[in-house]
């Protein structure tokens, strides 16, 4: 017998109007001995029709996601919709208010950690909450992410190579209408526990992003995340407007892990190579530099295939295992 989930919604889920509330989550601490975990929610219904799940702050320290998605709460009417849109800006609540890519309180990766437990951690019983209760009602899924505080991308929406063709082509054309200047068939180093996979196990259509990064966000990117969260309602048939998708998205794929540069050293670390440029196999891509003296040993990495950069490490300084750099191969429109 599955456990009841702890966590309770403020609002209600399926009534008409807009709603702003919170998903309530019991968590007994030093500062607080009957305290919660308050996580923000809006629930915008209007009549029968499609249900779309937008959720950003997944990882605490990526940003597009949230301000597009506080925004749209902030102005969506349930006059301009038909179903509902439930919207959680800041999935992993704990993590996002310490600006940290994994939750102060246990340490856990909310996306790292589906399907959960209603037993487990806080963590845990965030994402059992989310994947019991909230994904059963969307019939299309948007979970916003950017590179956080270590890695930098290139705009990109991005879906996943699917067993289920039919619903890989539903991500596919979910994916497009979203508008992001690059999409991406999306290779995942280690998909167990993501959101992305339970998600799709789950036979919905699923479209997440990498929109940035670097622990910030610009005026340029928030505007990329504003018009693909509303693309994306229209695909849906929830907003009644035409797509506004400045310029064709542009193709890319991983597909092999000679996609990924791992550095094999610490020290002090030079991008040779800028976001969106091409490059080619053997292509020097960055250094690392011993920072322990000067005249120590420097270290080359080169591209392992051709493509464009789709992603770097973000910080000055690298360590051992950290990505370095994402190669990612163009596809012919």
């Amino acid at each position: 017998m599955t456990k009841k989930s702890p966590i309770t919604p403020t609002i209600p889920l399926d009534v008409d109007g807009v709603h702003h509330g919170f998903l309530k989550l019991p968590y007994s601490r030093d500062d607080s001995a009957w305290g919660a975990v308050m996580i923000p929610i809006t629930v915008i219904r209007n009549g029968n029709g499609p249900t779309a799940l937008l959720t950003g702050g997944n990882h605490g320290d990526e940003y597009e996601g949230p301000v597009a998605l506080f925004k749209l709460a902030n102005h969506l009417a349930a006059s301009e919709i038909r179903g509902r849109v439930i919207i959680l800006p800041a999935m992993n609540y704990p993590a996002f208010c310490a600006a940290t890519r994994i939750s102060p309180i246990d340490r856990g990766n909310l996306n790292r950690t589906f399907p959960g437990r209603p037993d487990g951690t806080v963590t845990e019983k965030i994402a059992d909450y989310v994947l019991r209760h909230l994904v059963p009602l969307a019939d299309i899924v948007l979970d916003i992410h950017s590179g956080g505080k270590t890695l930098d991308f290139i705009p990109f929406a991005a879906v996943h190579v699917l067993p289920d063709k039919k619903q890989e082509a539903a991500c596919i054309a979910a994916m497009k209408a979203f508008g992001a200047p690059w999409s991406m068939m999306m290779l995942e180093l280690d998909a167990v526990g993501m959101f992305d996979t339970v998600v799709e196990d789950a036979g919905k259509t699923f479209v997440t992003t990498e929109l940035g990064g670097g622990g910030s966000t610009t005026a340029e990117r928030v505007a990329i995340a504003d018009r693909g969260v509303r693309n994306l309602l229209i695909h849906a048939g929830i907003l009644a407007d035409k797509l506004d998708i400045p310029e064709p998205t542009r193709m890319l794929d991983m597909p092999g892990d000679d996609c990924f540069i791992a550095s094999e050293v610490t020290g002090l670390f030079e991008p040779c190579v800028d976001l969106g440029a091409k490059v080619r196999k053997d292509d020097l891509v960055a250094r690392v530099y011993d920072i322990e003296r000067t005249g120590g040993k420097m270290t080359e990495y080169f591209a392992r295939r051709d493509g464009i950069l789709a992603a770097r490490h973000f910080p000055g300084l690298i360590k051992t295992g950290d990505c370095l750099a994402v190669i990612a191969a163009m596809v012919d429109s």
